[in-house]
């Protein structure tokens, strides 16, 4: 695996999932660059490795706003000349609660941040890579994108939206050498966790709330999981796997080969395509 010297721009890296694949990155020799709204939550990031003698850049940047992001990834060219790998960490949960309750603002806010920045991050950086003929995009998604979600509408219609976004760029994408995946990162203790205990079982509902109890109680999933499908996905080991959802818990990722992958990508697999053989049948 030949990171070194990579140029990585991670979303949402000052924190949580984002931060775990952050200080990874760094340690595997890329020259890493920190995309966060959060000052504060920068400047500790960016100190706490230096003391363990990592070096990253970082730069405040609204994902959800293009110029901004623009900006932001134009100062990166500039001093590297390239961008190799883009890391969409950055999400929120937005509005708990039934969907008719919801601030409509704030739900449509989720959007703008989970599917837009992402999107907003892809479109700035791909003609550098287009140019390089060569490219890594992972992009967060979650259970809310397979699964009903109840009283995180949001939240979960912005990560099913970001998985389609994905298999149908992917596909844009392929004759350039770019290969863009989704990513579900598993149940990790992180600030949307601490949101959900804080909005009270009422509001996220019994089932739910007695499911992030236990969590928390238990300390969750391990951010490893992420970071370790995510250094396979950008390595030369996922060789051109692309437009897939995988999951860091639950597929069998770490097994899959060369003939694996060349099978997955011509088949429906991980993909949100709804195969009942019935009605809906794989294409060959």
């Amino acid at each position: 695996m030949v990171l070194k010297d990579k140029i990585a721009i991670v979303t949402g890296g000052s924190r949580g999932i984002g931060r775990a694949v952050v200080e990874s990155l760094a340690r595997a020799g890329c020259r890493v660059i920190v995309f966060s709204i959060v000052s504060l939550d920068l400047k500790v990031l960016k100190d706490d490795l230096l003391k363990n003698g990592l070096r990253i850049g970082i730069k405040k940047v609204d994902v959800s706003n293009y110029g901004q992001v623009q900006k932001a990834v134009s100062e990166v060219v500039k001093k590297f000349d390239t961008i190799d790998i883009i890391v969409n960490a950055a999400g929120v949960y937005g509005p708990i609660g039934l969907f008719r309750d919801n601030n409509i603002k704030k739900w449509s806010q989720t959007l703008q941040v989970n599917l837009m920045g992402t999107v907003n991050v892809t479109h700035a950086v791909l003609p550098i890579m287009m140019r390089n003929k060569t490219g890594k995009i992972i992009n967060f998604s979650g259970g809310g994108a397979v699964n009903n979600f109840p009283n995180f509408s949001s939240y979960a219609t912005s990560k099913a939206a970001v998985v389609r976004f994905t298999e149908t760029i992917a596909e844009e994408l392929k004759s350039y050498n770019i290969q863009i995946n989704a990513i579900a990162p598993g149940a990790v203790n992180t600030k949307l966790l601490d949101e959900s205990l804080e909005a009270g079982q009422k509001a996220v509902g019994d089932k739910f709330y007695e499911k992030i109890i236990k969590q928390k109680k238990d300390g969750g999933d391990s951010p490893q999981l992420a970071v370790d499908l995510i250094l396979f996905l950008i390595s030369d080991q996922s060789l051109n796997l692309t437009g897939k959802l995988i999951s860091a818990k639950w597929d069998n990722w770490k097994e899959w080969d060369k003939s694996k992958i060349e099978r997955l990508n011509n088949s429906s697999e991980y993909t949100l395509r709804r195969i009942d053989n019935k009605y809906f049948k794989e294409i060959k």
